[in-house]
């Protein structure tokens, strides 16, 4: 996660109107590869920046399925033990994060944590080779991750206490955790312009054991049946990553383009193929 720098601040940027109206946007033609995504960018208007969107799957109707189909990331499918993404525990992004986390486990309930009382005794985090820092693994997941007969039900303890307490996941989660299935990436050249990817987070992404995954969400068409599309059902998560304004024009440009003129992602295309298929068919 070297390269994942959702945790800084995207510096200055220019308010919407400040943003070129007129983003470069080179669609792949609509009978093109099937993997073919389509992406918009937009100049920065105050600082040497240039902001890239993968629309095709930021308009998608992908969502979380956690719990209802998701298979996990071990190497063979494991929906029975209910770890999501969890199995690997969570690597933090800066010393900001491993900060933020650490004052939320202190406010965590019993009720809320299964593994609270190791967690204060032993800290909740731990140290990773190269220096950086990761969530502690207890019984082959996230310290955070509930399993399967917990009173208070499977799943991320710190994701529980959000949602009882009203207030954004993103606020008490590691970045990565509330980042996915979102990936910001910032490339410098060599005079100094950066370029700010938002795209999906794809397997290749984690490296070696991306590979070994016997199923990753983004490419299940069972996860693309959310009832809207990404950029607004994950609204908060985006402007916490990019910041209002850049996603005020990527939000202005999405409701601008003609319903159905966007390149479908492969995976929604894949799920309707899959719910046509499922139809009845009427006797002639």
């Amino acid at each position: 996660m070297d390269d994942l720098r959702a945790g800084q601040p995207p510096g200055r940027v220019a308010a919407a109107g400040r943003v070129a109206a007129a983003g470069r946007v080179a669609p792949p033609p609509r009978d093109g590869p099937g993997s073919a995504h389509e992406w918009v960018s937009f100049e920065d208007g105050e600082e040497d920046r240039s902001w890239c969107f993968d629309v095709t799957f930021l308009s998608s109707s992908w969502s979380c399925i956690y719990g209802r189909g998701c298979q996990g990331v071990l190497t063979s499918a494991s929906p029975e033990l209910e770890q999501g993404c969890c199995s690997y525990g969570a690597h933090f992004s800066s010393a900001e994060d491993v900060a933020r986390v650490e004052a939320a486990a202190t406010t965590l309930e019993r009720s809320q944590w299964q593994f609270a009382a190791l967690g204060r005794r032993r800290g909740p985090v731990r140290r990773v080779a190269g220096g950086g820092a990761a969530t502690r693994l207890v019984d082959g997941a996230c310290i955070f991750s509930n399993r399967p007969g917990f009173p208070g039900g499977p799943g991320c303890a710190l994701h529980r206490a959000a949602i009882e307490r009203g207030v954004l996941p993103l606020e008490l989660k590691p970045d990565v955790c509330w980042q996915l299935p979102l990936r910001r990436e910032d490339i410098v050249d060599a005079s100094g312009h950066v370029t700010t990817t938002v795209t999906q987070w794809d397997r290749r992404h984690w490296g070696e054991g991306g590979k070994a995954f016997s199923w990753w969400c983004t490419e299940d068409p069972a996860a693309f049946a959310g009832t809207e599309p990404l950029w607004r059902a994950m609204a908060a998560e985006l402007v916490a990553l990019v910041g209002p304004q850049p996603y005020l024009a990527l939000s202005g440009y999405l409701t601008a383009r003609p319903a159905g003129s966007l390149l479908p992602h492969p995976s929604a295309v894949r799920h309707r193929v899959c719910c046509d298929q499922l139809q009845p068919r009427s006797r002639r």
